[in-house]
């Protein structure tokens, strides 16, 4: 049987068994833990106390197995850990650790419950619980969704008391006393003398000793660490220039690796001709590949010089329209019932409401986008008789650990990820194409490590870029109010071409197509959000933010206009409307740090917009200026609700990073397909937003909610409908089209 086959006929297993609530083999299976991965590699007198905290004479090393993107994601990991464990973050080293499924993502699952994030009755909470099996039996290992910090909140602080009371207890059985007279500080079993024990000096015993599991997570006001304003780990290497990346590998008789696959996604290589490039200096091999070729080379500039050389003959055709005419009209097709996804919003009588109603209505429209992440592409492996070597950034390490086994015939354990610092990832590192070309270029000369670096041409022509779709919204107003809403939405869905790439078969509705819009907590009476799934376009992936980056734009746009109409004010009516308390504290704040009743002048607007995605209510304020050059943003205020904030300075970054990322694109990026090939290859033709034209961003945390919730994607869906908003105040003109240069200059 297939690896997707056994995963499907267990997945189904492992739910039926959870469903049924009483199958005593399966609840015991969920609660036993996974073997620690850490426990294999360990010399004498070294201790790995708990999957996530390694201790040796040397020194403390912490697991951190969330990618770490540019977000920060292993000093927040590190600060959970380390808050319980009773050290200081100067006195561990942090490490991804091995791929494994004791690392699976506890919360990655709770997206996939066809139930809002506001929603806890019975019903919901016992999906989320049932879907959380799966996930654990497969071990999936996957950094994404926002959930590094919600996946670690109870995770690892548990893992750092654990590995905390174990060596307390290891150093009453040292010294023969009692536990309980034992306390920690710094590192360090403090005796009821005042002598200390480094945790260091306590390995050898604690390795021999069963682990603590029963233990208590402190209280938040003897916190030392958490919701403190800190200096992330990897601050000094970054400021400095020293840090390290998956591109900066380098190996003794390393070779150097460029390809060219066919530009037309999935195409094939019919033919080519390398007797120009084999002659080039510095050429090694030319070895083909699946779906193109690949140059080894003494180093990279001229690997993909040779590359280029080379006289290919392409598979002409794409297996997705090869205009955007053509995508767009695929899209408007599929607003039909038999294209229909889902309706998991249908409150009220939508139908009735409409009839006879003088009725708003507005289309929209959000283009495919690239990821392009800074740090260029790059994988490098070593492939020899008994195992693989690899190096790369990836959010996905158990996925790659078994398609490098498939390419090279290896056994999955004898494949050894390690996972790099990445340059930016913004869901592309979801993806292993560059891992497997790699991998298959290793094949080759066995023996030799092959780092590969895609040219940026050639990572953007075979990008799997943010979706393409389209909303089409009716609604209705009466007495100063929204009374009706109904919003289509049409785009193809994200987990199954994505999620196909790993052989992994996907059934039912795509939450994507209507996240972000189905899920809003706004008390409209007659409300409804249907998804229909377009197909045949090209292939894509999760962008930041996925489904919620498009359509936290057409849902709060739409709600925008509605409210104009009303003659309602766009602020008031939301949080009229609004029936989620936090959401409302969210609203609020963002009106109170805007100053939202204050006037404006002539020529300029504010808009509000507001955006639940990922569990995390997010609301901002943007001000532009109508200027003669064009639209000036000018200030901007975020308010999200997270629960906890780990790191308030981290936190703000990352708030401030979201609202760049998602105004900078919806001003001026999108991908565009010509004879089936995408148009834009480099950033002079997929601009970001420049240092000139960023708004000063001004960002309030919220910790009102009972769980807590990541905020790395949140704060991207809001930004567009805010900016359209306020450009609407400003100018009295509606954008329903992203980028929004197509409609008006910006300055």
């Amino acid at each position: 049987m297939s690896r997707a086959g056994k995963i499907a006929r267990r997945t189904f297993l492992i739910g039926s068994a959870a469903i049924a609530g009483g199958v005593a083999f399966g609840v015991v299976m969920y609660k036993r833990p996974h073997e620690n991965p850490l426990l294999s590699g360990l010399a004498e007198g070294e201790a790995a106390l708990t999957p996530y905290v390694r201790i040796t004479p040397q020194g403390i090393t912490l697991i951190t197995p969330r990618a770490d993107l540019g977000q920060g994601a292993y000093n927040v990991q590190a600060v959970l850990i380390a808050e319980e464990l009773d050290v200081t973050l100067d006195q561990v080293a942090v490490d991804p650790g091995p791929p494994s499924p004791a690392y699976y993502n506890t919360a990655l699952s709770h997206d996939s419950a066809p139930f809002a994030s506001t929603d806890d009755s019975f019903m919901a909470e016992t999906t989320r619980a049932v879907l959380d099996a799966p996930m654990k039996f497969m071990g999936i290992q996957i950094t994404g969704g926002s959930t590094t910090v919600p996946d670690g909140w109870e995770k690892l602080r548990h893992a750092g008391a654990v590995a905390r009371e174990t060596l307390k207890a290891a150093a009453a059985s040292q010294t023969g006393m009692n536990t309980a007279d034992l306390r920690t500080e710094n590192g360090a079993v403090i005796l009821p003398d005042g002598t200390r024990l480094p945790y260091t000096d306590l390995a050898a015993t604690a390795a021999q000793i069963a682990p603590v599991e029963d233990v208590a997570l402190r209280d938040p006001v003897d916190w030392r660490l958490i919701g403190q304003d800190m200096q992330r780990l990897d601050i000094v290497a970054k400021s400095t220039g020293t840090q390290t990346y998956g591109i900066d590998t380098r190996l003794e008789g390393m070779l150097y690796a460029a390809v060219r696959t066919n530009p037309r996604q999935g195409g094939a290589m019919h033919s080519h001709d390398a007797a120009q490039a084999e002659t080039m200096r510095g050429v090694h091999r030319i070895v083909p590949i699946t779906g193109g070729v690949g140059v080894l080379a003494d180093n990279t500039w001229r690997a993909m010089q040779a590359v280029n050389a080379i006289g290919i003959d392409w598979d002409p055709n794409a297996s997705y329209p090869e205009n955007m005419e053509a995508h767009w009209q695929a899209l408007s097709d599929s607003f039909t019932e038999a294209n229909r996804d889902s309706r998991f919003r249908d409150d009220g009588d939508v139908d009735t409401a409409l009839q006879g109603a003088d009725t708003v209505q507005a289309e929209y429209r959000a283009p495919y986008l690239a990821h392009a992440p800074l740090e260029p592409v790059n994988a490098t492996v070593l492939v020899t008789d008994t195992r693989v070597d690899v190096w790369t950034g990836t959010q996905i390490p158990r996925f790659v650990q078994q398609n490098v086994a498939d390419i090279t015939g290896h056994d999955t354990d004898d494949v050894h990820v390690h996972v790099q610092m990445m340059g930016g990832s913004f869901g592309h590192r979801l993806e292993d194409t560059v891992v497997r070309q790699a991998a298959e270029l290793a094949l080759a000369v066995k023996g030799t490590p092959v780092n590969l670096t895609l040219s940026r041409e050639e990572d953007m022509a075979h990008d799997y870029p943010r979706q393409i779709a389209m909303a089409r919204g009716r609604g209705a107003v009466a007495n100063g109010q929204v009374t009706a809403c109904d919003l289509g939405i049409a785009m193809p869905s994200v987990i199954t071409s994505q999620m196909g790439r790993q052989g992994l078969p996907i059934a039912g509705p795509d939450l994507q197509i209507v996240a972000g819009a189905w899920d809003q907590p706004f008390a409209i009476p007659d409300y409804r959000v249907t998804g229909y799934r377009a197909k045949g376009l090209a292939p894509i992936s999760s962008w930041r933010s996925v489904g919620a980056s498009s359509n936290g734009f057409f849902h709060d746009s739409f709600l925008d206009e509605l409210i104009h109409a009303a003659g309602a004010d766009p602020l008031e009516e939301r949080l009229r409307l609004c029936n989620h308390a936090p959401s409302r504290k969210v609203l609020e704040a963002v009106g109170d740090m805007s100053n939202w009743d204050a006037p404006l002048p002539q020529g300029t607007g504010r808009g509000v917009a507001y955006c639940l995605s990922f569990g995390t209510p997010c609301a901002e304020v943007v001000e532009v200026t109508d200027t003669p050059g064009g639209i000036r943003i000018d200030k901007v205020f975020v308010a999200a609700e997270v629960g906890r904030v780990v790191d308030p300075v981290n936190f703000e970054n990352q708030v401030q990073g979201g609202v760049i990322w998602g105004l900078g694109h919806a001003i001026m990026a999108e991908i565009t397909y010509a004879d089936g090939q995408a148009e834009q290859q480099n950033f002079d033709s997929f601009p970001f937003m420049r240092l000139y034209q960023c708004p000063d961003i001004a960002v309030r945390g919220l910790e009102n909610a009972d769980t807590v919730h990541g905020v790395g994607e949140p704060p991207v869906p809001p930004a567009a409908p805010a900016l359209a908003n306020a450009i609407f105040a400003a100018t009295g003109k509606r954008l329903r089209e992203m980028p929004f240069n197509k409609y008006m200059d910006f300055i």
